[in-house]
């Protein structure tokens, strides 16, 4: 029944209408950075001209860096939203500043824009590390005294791997469960 190879569809030939239509696609269902959405757009141009070698993609680059100017100016895309949502996701995760910096660095976030969120903020690096912490039932939250003797120093790697600094895990490892 299923003996021959399914056959994948060919991509279609990106025009600037397409382009249009995936961006607003693409942005209906994800937030994302300016940069990403380019990086989206730019894929689908690539597949088209890697399947087809005589397909020049240099207008359709010039059509991207349009769709993403329209898209900005309608603010249905914006680097601030972007980074303000994703940096309270990962706070809320338990996320070291450091692991948000490089991760938002990757999606072609400004470290300025970073900077200033975290400026405007109340974040407590030693609130996340607590919140890491107890998401990973490590350090001060282990069920009993011999556990967390046995596994401190595991703790800490793990606390520094996350991105914390060293004091600030120090000082969760040393930390009562009483407490919290």
């Amino acid at each position: 029944m299923f003996t021959e190879k399914t056959k994948k569809s060919q991509p279609k030939i990106p025009t600037k209408v397409r382009l249009r239509n995936i961006a607003l696609y693409y942005l209906e269902r994800y937030e994302t950075s300016v940069d990403n959405l380019r990086n989206v757009l730019r894929k689908r141009i690539d597949k088209y001209a890697f399947v087809n070698k005589d397909y020049s993609p240099e207008q359709a680059y010039q059509w991207v860096e349009e769709i993403i100017e329209e898209c900005v100016s309608h603010h249905f895309v914006s680097d601030e939203r972007f980074a303000e949502f994703k940096i309270n996701d990962y706070l809320r995760a338990g996320k070291s500043r450091r692991y948000i910096e490089q991760k938002l660095k990757a999606k072609g976030i400004d470290e300025q824009i970073v900077n200033r969120f975290f400026d405007n903020s109340e974040y407590s690096e030693f609130e996340t590390a607590l919140n890491f912490a107890r998401k990973k039932k490590i350090a001060c939250f282990r069920a009993d005294e011999n556990t967390r003797k046995e596994m401190r120093q595991k703790d800490l790697a793990t606390l520094i791997r996350a991105g914390f600094n060293y004091d600030v895990a120090s000082e969760i490892l040393n930390k009562e469960t009483d407490n919290l």
